[in-house]
């Protein structure tokens, strides 16, 4: 049976177009009424950058068969137990009945300033990814249960900080791994997605890159095609394909 593609088709490009829109609207908005943020988090304390792909993979899992299937992307419904904390807010969840499918997280960093936030979200990412699998090893989840699909998808801006090789890295004791070396904040995303891939932490991990300029119109690209966004809906429109196969469960 072949996928049905069309909705990341289709999403992807307004996904992008209402990310770049979003963040102008919070950011007016803020100066508007005086009491803006500084610098870029105008655009980012709004919360709601990334709705159009959450919107685009509800959309996918439902045109791949997952018409039963509970799908949460409201707050108040995307909540999971963890288990070094208490909870964790997901972006959106898939459930068959009692049984969870699908947790997808999703991350945007904007410039100018892109070294500690790289660390920090590289940190948010793989302190989630082990948080859940041992809350799901404990039976958090239910017990006996299959691995559900977990994704995580990061949206870059496309801009001369994210790309340009990084020149300064503080490191007296050690030697940095060789392949961190004059790489860009970009291609260490793409690194991160990779290895949080290789790890078994993530089903699937993306990262995709945006201008300002490109973004307007839903133009992104990817830094490689196993980090892909496609690569990531192809894997997840899979998923859900195979999981519309089994029976409802109560």
């Amino acid at each position: 049976m072949s996928l049905a593609l069309e909705p990341f088709e289709t999403g992807a490009p307004a996904a992008v177009r209402h990310f770049w829109e979003s963040r102008a609207i919070a950011t007016s908005r803020q100066q508007a009424s005086g009491h803006a943020d500084h610098g870029e988090r105008a655009g980012v304390t709004a919360g709601k950058n990334m709705d159009g792909f959450i919107d685009m993979f509800a959309a996918l899992a439902r045109a791949n068969g997952m018409t039963h299937a509970q799908v949460y992307t409201q707050r108040a419904a995307v909540t999971l137990p963890g288990y070094y904390r208490a909870t964790k807010n997901w972006d959106l969840l898939m459930f068959n009945g009692r049984r969870l499918l699908a947790a997808i997280e999703l991350k945007s960093q904007v410039g100018p300033s892109f070294g500690n936030n790289f660390n920090n979200r590289a940190e948010e990412a793989i302190g989630t990814a082990h948080d859940f699998w041992t809350a799901f090893r404990e039976g958090a989840y239910g017990v006996d249960q299959p691995r559900p699909f977990v994704g995580w998808v990061m949206l870059v801006e496309d801009t001369w900080a994210s790309r340009e090789p990084v020149q300064r890295v503080d490191a007296p004791h050690f030697d940095v791994r060789p392949e961190f070396r004059g790489t860009s904040y970009l291609e260490r995303y793409e690194i991160l997605c990779r290895r949080l891939m290789m790890e078994n932490l993530y089903t699937c991990a993306a990262v995709i890159t945006s201008s300002r300029d490109a973004g307007a119109d839903g133009g992104y690209s990817h830094v490689s095609q196993a980090t892909s966004l496609r690569t990531f809906a192809t894997t997840f429109a899979s998923y859900a394909a195979a999981e519309a196969t089994r029976p409802t469960e109560e």
